[in-house]
């Protein structure tokens, strides 16, 4: 029986996992040991409408984010944004003893706050991420404490300054999450690295057909889709690797096969322009004049 849920308070959370009441209606610190699933129900699928943040080892659920499978395997620590869609298939077949930490915060507990705009920006809150964050054991450590604090500050007698504090322990949390995301993908290197491989030989292949009038410009999504992977994730293993974006890349090397039918050929700019594929001849010499410096027929004279 697959159920759908909309959990439009912490309060309604915490009645599901049969919790006692959050001690704050907008941020709540969960002891995941604690955390029961109904037993009458496998199959969950829900929504909430506040951030979820979670450290969990030994996960006893398949989830989905959005419709794509969230792995964690080998990672520990996730997150999920306000009003997306978790899809949890529950093990109960199998006896683990699951540990870690749930928070639970409402936007509204951002508001007026700069962290309130700058939370939307960090991308491993995408439904394009797919896997959670590994952590070292000192890593995973440093996560905890701050859970722990952000608890132990809510559980006080609430001032004028919990609030900030609580926000400072959020920014701490979110720029480590960051390092630690951008970390996962050097010491990945050697899969990154196939997967660049994969890519040059993708484009290479791509602007060698002189069919791009038919094809047109490859665009992100159909470059991370021939390599199985997301756009997202493709964007922020270049980003690592090489210091540029998926588009960046892409218009490179249309930059390497124009220098070459501008320097090998006695075709027109426009003729070059349509092509590459570009409806415009327009479009074509402000990108080349972008990315080199130099005009197309500037290029060509220099050349020859």
């Amino acid at each position: 029986m697959s159920n759908t849920f909309r959990f439009r308070t912490l309060q309604d959370l915490h009645a599901y996992y049969g919790l006692p009441k959050p001690e704050h209606p907008l941020i709540s610190v969960i002891d995941y040991s604690k955390v029961k699933y109904p037993e009458d129900i496998q199959d969950l699928k829900w929504m909430q409408d506040f951030y979820l943040f979670a450290l969990k080892r030994n996960v006893h659920a398949k989830f989905n984010y959005g419709h794509q499978p969230y792995d964690f395997d080998s990672g520990v620590l996730s997150f999920f944004a306000p009003q997306q869609l978790l899809h949890v298939e529950i093990k109960t077949d199998v006896q683990v003893n699951q540990t870690g930490w749930l928070l639970l915060l409402h936007p509204d507990f951002l508001w007026n706050t700069p962290l309130a705009a700058q939370i939307k920006n960090y991308e491993f809150f995408q439904y394009k991420v797919n896997e959670a964050l590994f952590l070292s054991k000192k890593e995973e450590a440093t996560i905890a404490e701050i859970f722990q604090k952000i608890e132990k500050e809510y559980q006080s007698n609430m001032d004028r300054f919990s609030q900030s504090l609580i926000i400072n322990q959020l920014e701490y949390l979110l720029i480590y999450a960051d390092r630690f995301y951008n970390r996962q993908f050097l010491t990945r290197k050697i899969t990154n690295h196939q997967i660049l491989n994969k890519l040059e030989l993708l484009m290479n292949d791509y602007f060698a057909d002189d069919n791009l009038v038919n094809k047109g410009i490859p665009t992100v999504m159909s470059v991370a889709n021939q390599l199985n992977i997301s756009a997202n994730y493709l964007s922020t293993l270049l980003k690592v690797l090489t210091g540029q974006s998926t588009q960046h890349f892409i218009h490179d090397k249309l930059i390497e096969k124009a220098k070459e039918k501008l320097s090998a050929t006695d075709l027109s700019v426009s003729e070059i322009a349509y092509g590459l594929g570009f409806e415009h001849s327009q479009s074509f010499s402000k990108l080349f004049k972008a990315k080199t410096n130099l005009s197309p027929i500037e290029f060509r004279q220099a050349y020859n």
